[in-house]
């Protein structure tokens, strides 16, 4: 008999019809490990446990995922069922329905760990130090043939080949790294001549692969170090907690050596300027006090010193004859004021009545003015006149 040769395409399409046809549509519980939608608005997900994956697809469910607020890390529950994706020959999971449960159990730590370690204040600006200009060592903590490390390097070299570099070799990855990483860390803080800032470093990866990086023991260390920590770990989009610790997070390890590292000839035409604008602001200022010493020089002050005191005795002359003038006028003020006081007080003398005939009668028992003609008969009386006194006795 002869035998039949099955094709690609007629194999994938055989175990489609099998796989598809033996799963019923089911719930799922599992963390997604990674999740990508499309501008067509389907949601392409690595769904996975503690010890399995599994790719799944949700068919426009663009809006769906932002309504659920859904993210890498997050627990869900899916409806749906097996598929084969014969083109590429995979199967995964379509989901029909879904629904978001928290958090996974690595997600949940890293929020536990960052939440205990904000409200310690470990994460505070306060405390973060300075990143030096331009460091004379620099040394760096990752692995020693990992792809971070050659392409902080080839930055470094590009912008200044002479920067000393002391790399830490450390396990970024696996049960391992964070105590090499810490252990990094420490020696650096140890050694003698310490390096000017430390640079903590890896490439991209899944948050299993940057675990190490969120080790509260590595946070702790970076927070204690005596040299300023740049985290470079991962790409734009990864963050860990040694970001949250060290005393500056940039994105990639390149980015890291562009940021310690300044531009030799930017720094070179920096100083050139700062020079040249130096010169000129001493010239100008040279020129400025010349110009005054000379004005100063031809100023009577030099050349005929008693003009001053003479000008300042002009002063006080004509300050002298202003006060007497104006002595003279307010004396003359009060003269008049008085004058025209003493009329008022003449006026009202009795002794002016007493000129114009009048008299005041005085009642001799009590020395008391008679306004009131109530007076008992015989009372003794005097009267005031001009030119002298009468005694008088009231008859009636």
């Amino acid at each position: 008999m002869q035998e039949k040769i099955w094709n690609i395409s007629d194999v994938n399409s055989a175990v489609k019809e099998i796989i598809e046809s033996a799963f019923t549509s089911f719930w799922i519980e599992a963390e997604i490990g990674t999740m990508t939608v499309h501008r067509s608005g389907h949601v392409y997900l690595n769904l996975k446990d503690n010890r399995s994956q599994l790719r799944a697809v949700l068919w426009k469910g663009a809006s769906l995922v932002k309504s659920l607020k859904l993210e890498t890390g997050s627990k869900i529950e899916a409806f749906g069922s097996i598929s084969v994706y014969a083109v590429r020959g995979e199967y995964q999971f379509t989901i029909r329905n879904i629904r978001n449960t928290g958090f996974g159990c690595l997600q949940k730590e890293f929020e536990d760990i960052k939440l205990r370690l904000l409200n310690e204040g470990l994460f505070d600006n306060s405390r973060k130090k300075a990143i030096p200009l331009l460091p004379k060592t620099i040394g760096v903590v990752t692995s020693a043939t990992g792809a971070a490390v050659k392409d902080f390097l080839k930055v470094v070299n590009r912008r200044f080949p002479n920067i000393h570099i002391q790399i830490y070799p450390a396990a970024v990855q696996g049960d391992k790294a964070s105590r090499e990483l810490i252990n990094g860390i420490k020696f650096f803080n140890s050694c003698t001549k310490k390096p000017d800032v430390i640079v903590l470093t890896r490439g991209g990866g899944s948050m299993e692969d940057l675990w190490p990086f969120n080790s509260e023991n590595l946070a702790r260390t970076i927070a204690d170090s005596s040299i300023p920590v740049i985290s470079a770990v991962g790409h734009e989009v990864d963050f860990t907690i040694s970001d949250f610790a060290a005393d500056l997070r940039v994105a990639t390890p390149s980015a890291a050596a562009e940021l310690v590292i300044g531009k030799q000839d930017e720094l070179k035409q920096k100083i050139s300027y700062l020079k040249n604008k130096l010169n000129s602001t001493v010239q100008l200022f040279v020129e400025r006090n010349k110009r005054r010493l000379e004005r100063a020089s031809r100023s009577y002050v030099f050349s005929d010193p008693k003009r001053m005191l003479y000008d300042r005795q002009q002063v006080i002359d004509e300050m002298s004859l202003k006060l007497n003038h104006l002595i003279s006028i307010k004396l003359e003020q009060q003269k008049n004021r008085l004058n025209s006081l003493n009329g008022k007080l003449s006026t009202l003398s009795p002794n002016s009545v007493l000129n114009r005939g009048y008299s005041i009668l005085i009642n001799k028992e009590t020395e008391k003015i008679i306004t009131s003609p109530n007076l008992q008969d015989k009372t003794q009386i005097e009267a005031i006149l001009k030119d002298g006194r009468l005694n008088l006795t009231v008859n009636k």
